[in-house]
């Protein structure tokens, strides 16, 4: 769709009031989202269809950012329909990397609250993100899409399985499950988070990990993270298992990406890039984990 396209649909929603201003706003990876000022303030509009190849569902992403605002994380939901959502702008600094290296116990404080609060407010049919399933169900994807990494995805599958046998059973919570650092809004006063696709119940092993490897923690950052997290001070097999969930993080994401490359055209973003650069990080956290565990036969 055209960004004029974009604009009347924009200017037609019945929640604005007033003469509209309507800017892009930068940064998302498979969303188109706008700023639009009106009598009221600023908003945000975020376009977006169910992509069942990436097992979105836009129903469950606004019903589950409705509870999260519910629950006190996440801005509020001014309006909705089919394709769009409209929430409110916050005045907040988007998080990268260093700031969440800089806040590991800030941010797993809200992750522990977070998924130990959402369960309370969602409703409908529980959603199950269990990565492993994620991780065949994308190698299904690639074959059919005769992806251009097809040769390398039984390799990866074997070492998925690795991973996910390297898992302690947790109790099961709410997850967010896509906890890039740009899913962090730091206000000056609290933390809040957006961007609710992937949400659904899980392990917390899972956004732990993946707030570490995507924000590329030291050991150290990621110890505190992990405690903090989970509420408890963890065994050598939560150990384990967290750093095999790092590992399993990286290549959710390189296989997010190559499904990506094949369904998705997003403005100035570059799959094969985003593609090559979470397969690096992916390999150098693999050789370190087979490093300190060893490898297992499959």
């Amino acid at each position: 769709m055209t960004d004029q396209a974009n604009f009347d649909r924009i200017r037609a929603l019945p929640c604005f009031t007033g003469s509209l201003n309507i800017a892009p706003l930068t940064g998302g990876l498979s969303n188109e989202s706008w700023i639009v000022s009106d009598a009221n303030g600023r908003h945000v509009v975020r376009l977006g269809t169910d992509y069942p190849f990436h097992h979105v569902d836009r129903k469950r992403e606004v019903m589950t950012a409705r509870a999260a605002h519910q629950a006190g994380f996440a801005p509020r939901i001014e309006y909705a329909e089919p394709g769009i959502m409209v929430s409110q702008f916050i005045e907040a600094r988007t998080y990268g990397e260093d700031d969440v290296q800089a806040n590991a116990d800030r941010i797993g404080r809200l992750i522990h609250a977070f998924h130990h609060t959402m369960p309370a407010h969602i409703e409908g049919a529980g959603f199950m993100f269990w990565v492993f399933h994620v991780i065949r169900d994308y190698a299904r994807t690639l074959r059919a899409g005769r992806s251009r990494m097809t040769d390398r995805l039984q390799g990866w599958l074997d070492l998925s399985n690795q991973l996910e046998a390297a898992q302690t059973p947790l109790p099961i919570i709410f997850g967010h499950n896509d906890l890039l650092p740009a899913n962090f809004l730091d206000d000056g006063d609290r933390l809040w988070l957006i961007d609710f696709e992937y949400a659904g119940f899980s392990t917390a092993m899972f956004d732990i990990a993946g707030t570490a490897s995507n924000a590329g923690m030291t050991e150290a950052e990621a110890a505190v993270l992990l405690e903090t997290a989970l509420g408890r001070k963890p065994d050598t097999g939560i150990e384990k298992s967290f750093h095999a969930m790092q590992c399993a993080s990286l290549l959710r994401e390189t296989l997010w990406s190559l499904v990506s490359e094949l369904h998705l055209e997003a403005p100035g973003v570059d799959y094969q890039a985003y593609t090559s650069e979470n397969l690096a990080r992916f390999e150098a956290a693999i050789d370190q984990y087979f490093t300190t565990y060893g490898k297992t036969s499959t």
